[in-house]
This record gives structure tokens, sequence and C-alpha cells, in this order.
């Protein structure tokens, strides 16, 4: 019914910078909120940061001043611009939205991408 399709990943040094893509596709309606997780090794998933269908973002602290979550509502795509990237920032990072759709009624769906992993190493 729904996808989101993922890129961007890689290695890159401390300090460096990666760019993260996800776009939805399927049968939408409109996309409600959307967001980044992620998940390091032997820990659980977390938020990463979150944005509102009206551009309202929210960033956990751990990123909060050097990542920078955005959206663009004609393309359903999300992006996460990472900056001064930290050794702690490994992790396989995913995407996730919040969709209504219409089949076979309308109602919300949260719907996550497959992942692409980050690695932060010298």
């Amino acid at each position: 019914q729904v996808q989101l399709v993922e890129s961007g990943g890689g290695l890159v040094q401390p300090g460096g910078s990666l760019r993260l893509s996800c776009a939805a596709s399927g049968s939408i309606v409109s996309i409600n909120d959307m967001g980044w997780y992620r998940q390091a090794p032997g820990k659980e998933r977390e938020l990463v940061a979150t944005i509102t269908s009206t551009g309202s973002t929210n960033y956990a602290d751990s990123v909060k001043g050097r990542f920078t979550i955005s959206r663009d509502n004609a393309k359903k795509s999300v992006d996460l611009q990472m900056n001064s990237l930290k050794p702690e920032d490994t992790a396989v990072y995913y995407c996730n939205a919040v969709t209504l759709v219409a089949n076979p009624v309308y109602r919300y769906l949260a719907v996550w991408g497959q992942g692409t992993l980050v690695t932060v190493s010298s």
C-alpha cells in the first residue's frame, strides 16, 4: 500500500557530513508526521528527529545543533542533513512516516523504510 525508500548512508570520518533521503510512494492521501530513527549495535531504536506536515521540528538532545530534518511535500520526501558526525552516531537509520490512506477506509498507517547504515569511524 505504502512504501518508503531510503538512500544516502555510508562510511564517513568523525567530523564529516552525510545527507540521508527518504521518499514515500503508494496510494497516499496525505502524510502527517515524518521522522528519522536509528538503532546502534546492541541498543534499542531511538528517535533522532521528526517534522510535522507544516514544518515544525523536534530533535533528540544528542543531535541538536548538528542534524537538520527537512521535507518536500510535493515529492513526499524527508531528508536528514547530518554534520559534525561522531562515532556514537554509528547506527542503522530508519525513515518513518504517518500516512493517511483511503483503502479500505480512511485510516492512518505508520510506515517504516528498510534502513540505511551510517558508520562514523576514522
